[in-house]
């Protein structure tokens, strides 16, 4: 029988942990999860609160990446995904204290309709023009890989780049643009570019390639669960054998055995015949520090960014008042600490009752970082603050809650993927060794459930 550890319980080592569950039952496979906190499934985590639904975590995920919604069907729950309210999908910009609409067309940064673009007060008319001047950008061939804020800059210019490239990249990957990896982030734009030179151009060659629209209702853009994320969660582990499942059991470290892999936990240690390491880079970075220093050098490489989500319910008056659409992201030549908030209540309806408002706000990186000591009262007074400045919101909410998140999010740095190229190199030096996670090739929830199949895949061989 072959036996494989898993270490960290969050959605990737679930996800790792149920792809084996099947083998377990067939007596060919045995695993044994181990998480350092007392409870499993990472950041997904949902708090149920006078019929609000608040998220501590990810509220959602991108509808387009089949991997988490397949695993909910598979786990018995596609009656309970729901999608977001596209209907009234609108996102604001914060520009001079105002907030803006992103206008109608406007494809990431690449405007793909040219009047609402043209009469947007988002953008000077000197952007303007440099957008039109960008329909005849020669194509670039390179190897290299660059940040983003580079490609945005030279084909729209720096206040692309402040105003929507920068709070876009803030509010999915709490870093910025300026630091960010074309290749490892956005490989189309670094494609089209090389294709067609104009971002703008090449958008309009796809869009004109797809399939005529019929009557039949567009997919959302995300897609969540009825109860909350943290449902996914708790019907994993209902699903998977409950001896297998360690909690409150950090692992203090592992070591390359002759026909696998020593795991030492508290006063025991086991042998394994593979390993998966579902943790944070720079976690698996101080596992692998004396099996591979080389590999742990690499991963210790992969920066992460800390994250502060504060999630706030407010009355009628309080619903009524706010702009509709899903929320607004601050670019940081504003001055605020907050990066961005979402209108909970408008992008998903079932996570607040019919009368109530629910927002969400976010801080990241050295904004998180920055305010990170406070107490939850001094975060909350920040918050109340800013959003008094962007809304004119005065009241006191009904309720609030802090969600504090040491470096969750994995930055894709420029040369990231040459990095990767490195790991998987060195990983393949360590028989039984697999990597899963936020860490590599995607952050968001169907990417972290990937990677933990992919891993599951690796040490079985089983296909």
């Amino acid at each position: 029988m072959t036996r494989i550890a898993i270490i960290g319980g969050g959605i990737s080592g679930l996800a790792a942990a149920f792809a084996l569950e099947e083998h377990r039952r067939a007596g060919t496979v045995e695993y044994t999860l181990y998480d350092s906190s007392p409870n499993l499934g990472g950041v997904l985590r949902t708090e149920h609160i006078d019929g609000y639904i608040v998220e501590a975590g990810p509220d959602s995920f991108i509808t387009e990446k089949p991997w988490a919604a397949d695993l909910c069907r598979t786990l018995g729950l596609a009656d309970q995904l729901i999608g977001s309210n596209d209907v009234d999908r609108k996102t604001y910009i914060l520009v001079r204290g105002r907030l803006i609409p992103m206008p109608d067309g406007l494809m990431f940064m690449v405007p793909t309709k040219i009047l609402p673009t043209g009469f947007s007060p988002l953008f000077s008319w000197g952007t303007k023009l440099r957008m039109a001047r960008e329909l005849f950008h020669p194509p670039r061939a390179s190897d290299a890989d660059e940040s983003i804020a580079a490609l945005v800059d030279r084909h729209y210019g720096a206040e692309m780049v402040d105003r929507l490239a920068d709070p876009v990249l803030s509010g999915i990957y709490g870093g910025e643009a300026a630091s960010l990896s074309v290749r490892a982030i956005l490989p189309r734009f670094a494609e089209m570019e090389r294709t067609h030179g104009s971002l703008g151009r090449a958008m309009l060659a796809a869009r004109k390639k797809l399939p005529r629209p019929t009557n039949k209702t567009a997919a959302p853009l995300f897609t969540s669960l009825k109860n909350g994320m943290q449902q996914l969660v708790e019907t994993l582990v209902a699903r998977l054998n409950p001896n297998s499942l360690l909690t409150n059991a950090p692992v203090e470290s592992i070591q390359p055995r002759t026909g696998g892999w020593s795991v030492s936990a508290g006063l025991k240690s086991e042998h394994f015949n593979a390993v998966i390491l579902a943790l944070p880079a720079l976690a698996s970075a101080k596992l692998l520090s004396t099996s591979s220093p080389e590999l742990s050098a690499e991963l210790a490489a992969i920066r992460y960014s800390s994250s502060i989500t504060v999630g706030l319910g407010y009355d009628r008056e309080v619903r009524q008042s706010l702009p509709a659409g899903f929320g607004f992201l601050i670019p940081r030549s504003e001055g605020k600490r907050l990066l961005a908030a979402t209108f909970v209540h408008n992008k998903f309806p079932h996570r607040a009752p019919e009368d109530r408002a629910l927002l969400r706000c976010f801080f990241a990186g050295s904004n998180a970082e920055n305010i990170w000591q406070l107490s939850d009262d001094a975060i909350i007074a920040i918050v109340r603050n800013e959003l008094q400045q962007i809304l004119g919101l005065r009241v006191a909410p009904l309720l609030a809650r802090v969600y504090k998140w040491k470096s969750a999010m994995a930055q894709y740095g420029v040369s990231h993927l040459d990095r990767l190229d490195r790991i998987e190199r060195l990983r393949q030096q360590l028989p039984g060794l697999a990597l899963a996670g936020n860490g590599y090739r995607g952050i968001g929830v169907p990417d972290c459930v990937r990677s933990g199949q992919d891993a599951a895949k690796q040490v079985t061989g089983i296909p």
